[in-house]
């Protein structure tokens, strides 16, 4: 199973579309709240070198924004 990260904030629409979108999918993943945790926060922008939401990593791989194609295609690899 891939191990899915999604780095978040509570008033993000696009974060929540991502959400929905990997349970539609029945894929589990890991919320993770940019705007309460400032550590993490700073580890999304190492990472992504973004500091805008959502940041989607899957297995490592880095996806900014809500990309469905981009995110399927890490799910498939």
């Amino acid at each position: 199973m891939k191990k899915v990260l999604v780095y978040s904030t509570q008033s993000c629409q696009y974060c929540t579309m991502v959400k929905d979108f990997l349970k539609e999918k029945n894929i589990e993943f890991e919320d993770i709240d940019v705007g309460a945790n400032h550590d993490k926060a700073e580890e999304m922008v190492k990472k992504s070198g973004q500091m805008g939401v959502p940041v989607i990593e899957i297995d490592g791989s880095i996806i900014v924004g809500f990309n469905k194609s981009k995110i399927e295609e890490a799910l498939e690899k």
